[in-house]
């Protein structure tokens, strides 16, 4: 793990370095890579590219405990998959139809993003195979969680998190979560992902689905 205290210039540098960490991946027909949209994808981009597999989206929508949004109560994926902090739910007394609720609201957006992203593509075929799950950091790792939960669900052989900088603590509570963890840097002290790259602008979504097509044109059939 390299603690490495200067930032990337960006993510598409992010994404090489990361890239060469995840090397024993490369030309495996079994392998997918998933970015968290957005600002994941570019990363994801350089990773597939350099490890000839195809790319995609893994959408996740945390659902937030109304009054208190940046609390997850649970999250919504890609496949409709639900998971809940059974304990979030419990200690603030959160009623059944108010996670209902919030949950058919965030399933909106995320089938909204789906569409926005891929289209009419079919959503990634993940069971059995080793699934790389691509974001451009980890500061708590909350959105990240979800995912690997959300992707246990879909019975992938192996599931890969992989990031170019995270908090030290999160990459180390994330492998219990996962079955591999590739934090390329792991600098401390952490405060936020975007303090580890010079050029940190929003991704909009008409990148994320250049990059996808790009990526589904280039390197998505090279296995």
């Amino acid at each position: 793990m390299d603690t490495t205290n200067y930032p990337f210039r960006d993510r598409v540098e992010a994404g090489r370095v990361l890239a060469e960490e995840l090397a024993q991946y490369a030309g495996r027909d079994d392998v997918i890579v998933l970015a968290l949209p957005r600002g994941g994808v570019p990363v994801a981009f350089e990773v597939a590219r350099a490890l000839h597999a195809p790319l995609d989206v893994f959408v996740v929508r945390k659902l937030g405990v109304p009054g208190h949004e940046e609390l997850a109560m649970g999250a919504i994926a890609s496949g409709g998959v639900l998971v809940i902090e059974p304990e979030v739910l419990e200690d603030l007394a959160i009623p059944q139809d108010v996670l209902i609720d919030v949950a058919a609201r965030e399933e909106q957006e995320r089938l909204r993003r789906e569409h926005e992203y891929r289209g009419d593509r079919p959503e990634p075929e993940v069971r059995g195979r080793t699934v790389i799950v691509v974001d451009d950091g980890l500061a708590t790792g909350s959105t990240m969680r979800a995912a690997v939960a959300a992707l246990r669900k879909l019975q992938p052989a192996r599931i890969v998190v992989a990031v170019p900088v995270g908090a030290r603590a999160t990459c180390a509570e994330m492998s219990e979560e996962a079955d591999d963890v590739v934090c390329a840097r792991s600098p401390e002290p952490f405060r936020a992902v975007g303090e580890w790259y010079i050029e940190f602008p929003q991704t909009a979504d008409a990148e994320v689905r250049q990059l996808l097509s790009r990526a589904e044109r280039e390197f998505a059939h090279h296995s």
